[in-house]
């Protein structure tokens, strides 16, 4: 067994996630995919339809299907969403993990060269993972959010030894909390996770803040707004997320809106156009240790 994907999801249906469209754009790379659906109760009986949505797209062998509980006792800064990554980890068979999240998709241009990072790493042993630079989709899937508060690159591909997901499943380190040795490729992460209509966003991150901060906790509404670091995207979508794409468009124009300007957008000007002359981002939070 050569590549294992994983991935864990809940409420694809209702929070309208591209789940679906995540797996398909990882498959070609794998030889099994680890499929972590969440449910409501103790006895994994109540979700969305989810399951059954998945369990029908996806039959063959290739695809291992498993139900878990997502306590909502559990609210400590996401970690039940690291708990849940690791599940799928511990069912993995494979000698690396391809990991995607339910918002997530692979570019099919992009999986030859995903392909020579995991020939790199069989001749390498010292690369404990690899690095992809991620395009943040905001407001609709024609305008990225680029800037130094969103993470421009992460870990999405280990090495089955010795690892776990960490802290809110944003990356992976080793089983005793240390950083891992990864090498950057020029494969892309689509994420479309601020991309969905606003009333859905709206429903998801309602949902999120309970995850990081309780069940009592009531987060006020959200709206999209034009802000520091929204540039127009001109190039292609991965064919996986066609369908989707044209069934969760939002028409509102983020680009058009009145920008409000912020005292804190200056930190993040000064900072980008630093990142523009140099290519360094000041402050950037690495969850890994980059390696040449």
């Amino acid at each position: 067994m050569e590549v294992s994907g994983i991935t864990f999801i809940k409420n694809a249906l209702t929070l309208e996630y591209p789940i679906k469209e995540a797996i398909e754009s990882i498959s070609p790379l794998c030889d099994e995919v680890i499929i972590n659906v969440g449910f409501d109760d103790p006895k994994c009986e109540q979700d969305d339809g989810t399951y059954v949505y998945l369990k029908n797209a996806f039959p063959g062998d290739k695809y291992i299907f498993f139900k878990s509980w997502w306590d909502p006792s559990k609210t400590d800064d996401g970690e039940i969403l690291s708990e849940q990554t690791n599940l799928s980890l511990k069912k993995a068979r494979g000698k690396f993990i391809q990991y995607i999240q339910g918002d997530e998709a692979v570019h099919e241009k992009d999986l030859d060269i995903i392909y020579d990072g995991i020939q790199e790493m069989k001749k390498n042993p010292h690369i404990d993972g690899l690095i992809f630079r991620y395009l943040h989709f905001y407001g609709n899937v024609d305008i990225i959010k680029y800037t130094r508060n969103t993470y421009r690159r992460e870990v999405r591909l280990v090495r089955n030894k010795n690892v776990k997901s960490w802290k809110d499943a944003q990356g992976f380190r080793t089983l005793d909390g240390k950083k891992l040795h990864c090498k950057q490729i020029e494969a892309r992460i689509f994420h479309y996770g601020w991309a969905r209509k606003e009333q859905v966003m709206d429903q998801k991150v309602k949902s999120f803040s309970k995850l990081y901060h309780g069940q009592d906790h009531e987060e006020i509404g959200h709206t999209y707004q034009n802000m520091w670091g929204l540039k127009p995207f001109k190039n292609t979508h991965p064919k996986v997320m066609k369908k989707w794409i044209v069934e969760n468009r939002n028409d509102v124009d983020l680009l058009s809106l009145k920008y409000t300007f912020s005292f804190k957008d200056f930190g993040l000007m000064f900072s980008d156009f630093v990142e523009s002359l140099t290519g360094y981002r000041i402050g950037e939070y690495k969850n890994f240790r980059p390696i040449k």
